[in-house]
């Protein structure tokens, strides 16, 4: 049985889980709401984009996502200019699942009280992740919510991003051709990314974040900011020059959200991660927590998975590293159904 510690620090993913569903139960009966129109979604909601009809060969895919509660460290820490690249990171990331290109996003900023510094720092950290994707910020919404924003020294705020990218009909990678025997290559993170602080926090709340430890080279504040890697370019290249299956972006529910690639399919994921990063292994030890509540909850040093057929496993591997990331060869894609990791059943 899975620990319950991400549970007991306010997060549990099976309700979690449970509450999508009937989310995506209730919001899909307005499909037909654009049923034969120009903009009539193409696919159920529960990847990790919707996307609609443009008509002719186009389609457009859409996402939201915010940085969760990575903004509360951000307020300890009093360093805002990097919490907006994790903003861009959510969405654009999601939407290259499904083979799109983002092309513009929009911003939600919830404020404690009216902050100018505090938004100047917070659209930085937006611009650079806007360059790093290389698309453009359109416009967005800022919101005084005193009410119910609350934080550290005045600097309550909450930050989100939606996004739009295009992609053509044929050119869609949404896992249906995944197939017994496909590689799964992993594309390394630069740390937690955006999920799983409300656990991390948990277990690290009599750790100072200033403290200096040894094995992370840093602060302790300063590896939990560390801003999440924007994958936008290296994936564009490899679907373009390469035969790709499915795209997976390892954040919240981790890696069991592979299983959506292959939903209602006899296939399963079959992973075996390198050593992940030291920050990973601080959490561990300091909560005392099992691996498949590490594995469940955080991405452990991957950031992304591509499913390829094996014969295009080094070409897309070499992609990446041009672009300076590392990556892994973590498995296959095996006649089943679920995910495991190091031995470990998922579900």
């Amino acid at each position: 049985m899975p620990s319950s510690e991400y549970a007991d620090a306010g997060v549990d993913v099976r309700k979690v889980g449970r509450i999508h569903l009937s989310l995506a139960e209730e919001l899909g009966k307005t499909f037909t709401n654009r049923k034969g129109k120009t903009g009539g979604p193409l696919i159920p909601i529960g990847h990790y984009a919707g996307l609609i009809d443009l008509g002719g060969s186009s389609a457009l895919a859409l996402h939201t996502d915010g940085v969760g509660t990575k903004v509360l460290i951000a307020q300890l820490m009093k360093k805002f200019d990097t919490i907006g690249i994790d903003c861009v990171a959510m969405t654009v990331n999601d939407l290259v699942c499904l083979g799109a290109e983002p092309v513009a996003l929009l911003d939600y900023i919830a404020l404690q009280r009216e902050n100018q510094a505090l938004v100047s720092q917070l659209t930085k950290g937006l611009a650079e992740g806007a360059k790093l994707a290389s698309t453009a910020i359109v416009g967005g919404e800022t919101a005084i919510l005193g009410g119910m924003v609350k934080g550290t020294g005045g600097n309550g705020f909450d930050l989100v991003s939606m996004g739009v990218g295009l992609v053509g009909k044929s050119a869609v990678i949404d896992g249906s051709k995944i197939e017994n025997g496909d590689a799964v290559l992993g594309v390394a993170s630069s740390g937690l990314h955006s999920n799983g602080y409300t656990l991390a926090r948990k277990v690290l709340r009599r750790r100072s974040l200033d403290e200096k430890m040894d094995e992370l080279g840093t602060s302790l504040g300063e590896a939990l900011l560390t801003p999440t890697c924007i994958y936008v370019k290296p994936v564009l290249s490899a679907t373009r020059k390469s035969e790709v299956h499915g795209i997976g972006h390892i954040t919240g529910g981790s890696f069991a959200k592979l299983a959506r690639l292959v939903r209602g399919r006899r296939l399963k994921f079959e992973l075996e991660l390198p050593l992940p990063p030291p920050i990973f292994g601080v959490l561990q030890r300091e909560g005392r927590l099992a691996d498949i509540q590490m594995y469940e909850t955080f991405n452990m040093g991957i950031g992304l998975c591509m499913v390829v057929p094996e014969s295009e496993l080094g070409s897309v591997a070499r992609g990446f590293r041009r672009d300076g990331f590392d990556t892994y060869d973590l498995g296959n894609v095996r006649t089943g159904r679920g995910v495991t990791v190091n031995g470990t059943d998922l579900g």
